[in-house]
């Protein structure tokens, strides 16, 4: 949990995916489509990509454990939460509140 949570605020917005995951990739193209230069961390690709999967299922509660974004260092959340912010009209603010965003 320590790892996940360090690896979350080094960056204004950090995305936890597997590789081979389509979901992973669209939420992540959605952030570079926004112009977000989001940390994109592959579990698949860390020795230590296991664990970190079993400690972010634990923080989500459910659900696949990926993607996972993090914003300013705080869980957002999934493919859904993330889609309902920006289909909302929140995830642009929230972007630009973190200082992911200058527009």
């Amino acid at each position: 949990m320590d790892r996940v949570m360090k690896l979350a605020s080094e960056r204004a917005v950090v995305i936890f995916t597997l590789s081979s995951c389509c979901m992973c990739h669209t939420v992540t193209r959605l952030f570079c489509d926004l112009g977000v230069n989001a940390l994109v961390h592959e579990l698949d690709q860390d020795p230590w990509g296991k664990e970190m999967e079993r400690a972010l299922l634990k923080l989500l509660g459910r659900g696949p454990p990926v993607p996972v974004v993090f914003i300013g260092g705080k869980l957002v959340g999934g493919t859904n939460k993330i889609m309902s912010l920006h289909l909302g009209g929140e995830l642009i603010p929230m972007l630009k509140n973190a200082g992911a965003l200058w527009l």
